[in-house]
């Protein structure tokens, strides 16, 4: 029987041990360069613009805006841990705000009501996912992007090119709306689902097993992992992810229309994959995951207030994606080497 083994490139604490200073510095660098480069970017532009960057405001307003695309990205983290892609992720959030809005607005329903309906619904559309790349054997990306489409269709089918608008109950307008100690409550979702789902991945058997079906499917299977029920239980996941962030961003706009929403895939995906940079280099990982979306935060707030032109984001979304996309696959292009190494029969 094939085995599944470690082949992670991060050093550990005995190997760092063993090193000089030269090489415990080479190995470090692939798994902390993305937060040092933040921090460098931070420095950067806080040097360069003394009087807004380096605020309270500049810092809240950082972590307000980038809250649903940190969701996004960690929905789309979940389905890569196993090999596959979430691209529902970007066109599910359209839908999904239209319906937490309009089931209050147009039908009447509470909002907890709403809420609970949408999440059952992402959950439902994480489930079609699955069983067509499970079960119907279509690729991830083949079949995420049909399943986006259609549901982007149904939104504006829905709307009609008009806004869907109307009185909604404070108790949903807070969840967005709320500040806990100086600090939006959107960082306080992403930080809670990050802890979560980083506890479930690194440290319950569930995240081995996961970890081990995007390595190898089939030496997964020969082990006994039952690849088909994890692979639909994380689009299922992404799915419920993916239709929170919908609700929070229903919640900060107050308003639902189809032309929002589309624009957070980009660096959704842009974030998970520059998080397989980091921390853990060759596998996307949680915290790296923030990281990544945490430098593009920066990069564009510095940017912008630069004074910079309206396509320079899309601009700088799409380049860090190309770069991320080639370090992830040279870091995996790593990892199959030191497995080779490790077990030349592998």
């Amino acid at each position: 029987m094939q085995s599944i083994q470690s082949n992670a490139l991060e050093p550990t604490a005995g190997e760092l041990a063993r090193m000089g200073p030269g090489e415990r510095l080479r190995r470090l660098l692939p798994v902390y360069g993305l937060p040092l480069l933040t921090l460098l970017l931070i420095g950067l532009f806080s040097a360069l613009l003394p009087d807004t960057f380096p605020t309270a405001l500049n810092a809240r307003s950082i972590l307000s805006d980038k809250a649903v695309i940190a969701l996004l990205s960690l929905s789309a983290m979940l389905p890569m841990i196993a090999g596959r892609i979430d691209l529902t992720v970007g066109y599910g959030i359209v839908l999904w705000h239209l319906m937490a809005i309009t089931l209050q607005v147009t039908y009447g329903l509470p909002w907890p009501v709403a809420v609970a309906l949408t999440l059952l619904a992402g959950a439902a559309v994480g489930l079609a996912n699955g069983l067509l790349v499970e079960v119907a054997q279509i690729d991830s990306f083949i079949a995420t992007l049909g399943t986006g489409t259609i549901l982007y269709a149904i939104a504006m089918w829905h709307t009609d090119g008009r806004q869907i608008m109307g009185t909604l109950a404070h108790g949903f307008i807070a969840i967005n709306a709320t500040w806990v100690a100086g600090l939006p409550i959107g960082a306080f979702y992403v930080v809670g689902i990050a802890i979560v789902l980083w506890l479930v991945t690194e440290r319950l058997p569930l995240g081995r097993h996961l970890y081990a079906i995007g390595a190898n499917p089939k030496a997964a299977a020969l082990n006994g992992i039952p690849v088909r029920g994890y692979v639909i239980l994380v689009f299922v996941a992404s799915g419920v992810l993916t239709a929170f962030a919908g609700v929070v961003l229903a919640s900060k706009l107050r308003i639902g229309q189809a032309s929002v929403g589309l624009e957070y895939l980009l660096p959704a995906l842009v974030g998970a994959f520059l998080g397989s940079t980091t921390i853990k280099p060759g596998r996307v990982n949680v915290w790296g995951t923030l990281i990544g979306v945490l430098i593009l935060a920066v990069g564009i707030s510095g940017i912008q207030q630069f004074g910079a032109a309206f396509f320079v984001e899309p601009l700088f979304n799409g380049a860090t994606l190309i770069v991320a996309i080639g370090i992830a696959g040279y870091a995996q292009r790593r990892r199959s080497a030191v497995r080779r190494i490790a077990d030349p029969g592998a």
